[in-house]
């Protein structure tokens, strides 16, 4: 189940599989067109969870428990997700700067650590 987290910024590869971007603000100064993404707004974290943890490293862990409970709370919005992962490759993408400390780095966990349970 390749999952791969890719910044906004970055162009679109062959090798991407599908792309959902994972934010809840439409990065700046990228086009619909250059992002060639489908955007998963409501699978981001709260407005409040991002505000709060504002990329601050060392926020990390906490963010992404509370990040994780969010998930857990509201599983049919992670349902794109994991009918495309049974396809191919996803490539999640966000706009922060950081690329270790991010939302799409810990969806992509969540993703790994709770894979689709069988009907």
């Amino acid at each position: 189940m390749p999952i791969h987290c890719k910044r906004a910024y970055a162009p679109a590869s062959a090798d991407d599989g599908q792309r959902f971007l994972v934010d809840r603000l439409w990065p700046r100064g990228v086009s619909h067109e250059r992002l060639q993404a489908q955007w998963l707004k409501d699978v981001a974290p709260s407005n409040e969870l991002r505000q709060w943890f504002d990329h601050r490293a060392d926020r990390w862990e906490e963010f992404r428990q509370r990040y994780w409970r969010e998930l857990a709370a509201q599983p049919q919005l992670l349902a794109p997700l994991r009918d495309a992962l049974a396809a191919g490759p996803v490539t999640l993408v966000y706009g922060a700067r950081d690329t270790e400390h991010n939302q799409a780095v810990a969806l992509r966990d969540y993703l790994l650590a709770h894979p689709r349970r069988a009907p």
